[in-house]
């Protein structure tokens, strides 16, 4: 267990911020950062300091707030890995400072020297500043990048002894597969730099590509609530972490505390919906919808799914007499037992007639008459 201590960074307030335009206020950002907090996330990526004076200002407090809490969050943000942003993210007081740096393959060995150059020049900048600083450094798009950038970047990064080196998939264009490949050909060549998994949801595989990107060798997770963020978002926060913990990585985030994380995924969704109109926490969201615990299929019915207290029936004519007896029986109506077959051979035709399921009133009805 030891090689398999996962670090989590919460993005929902950095990254979620470019789900549709979705703007969070200081009192909200309050409320999400108490609610990680609570969850034990480890690292909240807060804001994007050089955007604006004023965001700058936000992550500040938020950073002032955590320390007179006396908070274990770490409170990070994000910025250009250049000197002048570097210094931004300084003055906010985070503990840690998030780059992203982007090249196009088609640099010449010039231009890529002198990026990796300017990108010296900022580090040391920080180092000096607070040398205690943990930083990150995103690079590039791995599903569109050649291995000799990314090989000459990692060398370079690992000299430089960079905390994180966080390699998203930006374009959401990779498959499960090709991120374990390729985060377990470069995992070998980070030494003590630790990859972080970036995943974009374009083709509705962040989830698991984060998954598997963890199993390839990276040890930091980015994830948000109900995976907002760009385009249509990136990993969800509590299907990945809890998917790793059950196959046996160490994360501090408290998955088991259903309840809270529950609270915290219905606060953001009540955002989103005041935002956009739309809700994100649907009927069918995994783990916290309500259609985790309904079920047509006998065959599905008798284990433990999501964490609806209550199981709901819905009889049409797949439904099988198991499943009859107990929506009959949850839901009290008289009938009589030795004739659950016929009940059920019933309910299923007159299904067929109607191209529906039937009401509980039509149940009743059936049972009624036998």
């Amino acid at each position: 267990m030891k090689n398999k201590k996962i670090v989590i960074i919460d993005e929902t307030l950095r990254e979620g911020m470019q789900y549709r335009g979705l703007m969070f206020s200081l009192p909200q950002r309050l409320k999400i950062l108490e609610f990680q907090e609570q969850l034990k996330v480890d690292i909240c990526q807060a804001g994007y300091p050089p955007a604006h004076d004023l965001e700058a200002e936000t992550i500040r407090t938020l950073c002032h707030h955590a320390q007179k809490d006396k908070y274990n969050i770490r409170i990070a943000a994000m910025g250009r890995a250049n000197i002048h942003d570097a210094a931004i993210l300084l003055d906010t007081h985070v503990t840690d400072l998030h780059f992203h740096l982007h090249m196009k393959n088609d640099e010449t060995k010039d231009n890529l020297d002198q990026i990796l150059h300017d990108l010296s020049k900022t580090i040391g900048f920080i180092r000096k500043e607070r040398p205690n600083a943990a930083i990150s450094i995103a690079m590039l798009d791995i599903g569109r990048s050649d291995d000799h950038i990314l090989d000459q970047c990692i060398s370079f990064l690992s000299r430089h002894h960079i905390d994180i080196l966080s390699l998203p998939d930006t374009s959401g264009i990779m498959a499960p597969n090709q991120i374990f490949e390729k985060i377990n050909k470069l995992s070998s060549k980070t030494g003590d730099t630790r990859i972080s998994i970036h995943c974009h949801n374009d083709m509705g595989m962040a989830s698991a590509n984060s998954v598997m990107g963890i199993l390839a060798g990276g040890r930091v997770l980015e994830a948000s609530a109900l995976g907002i963020g760009e385009r249509n978002g990136i990993a969800d926060l509590y299907t990945v972490a809890k998917t790793l913990q059950d196959q046996g990585f160490d994360i501090n985030l408290n998955t088991d505390d259903i309840t809270t994380f529950k609270a915290y995924y219905q606060y953001v969704d009540s955002i989103i919906y005041e935002q956009t109109h739309d809700h994100l926490l649907t009927a069918n969201t995994p783990v916290f919808g309500n259609a985790v615990k309904t079920h047509v299929a006998g065959t599905h019915a008798g284990g433990d799914f999501g964490n609806i207290s209550e199981e709901k029936f819905y009889l049409n004519l797949l439904c099988g007499k198991h499943l009859v007896q107990k929506y009959l029986n949850l839901h009290k109506i008289p009938h009589d037992e030795k004739k659950i077959k016929e009940i059920t051979l019933k309910i299923k035709t007159q299904s067929c007639t109607l191209n529906r399921r039937l009401t509980r009133d039509e149940v009743k009805a059936v049972a009624a008459s036998f």
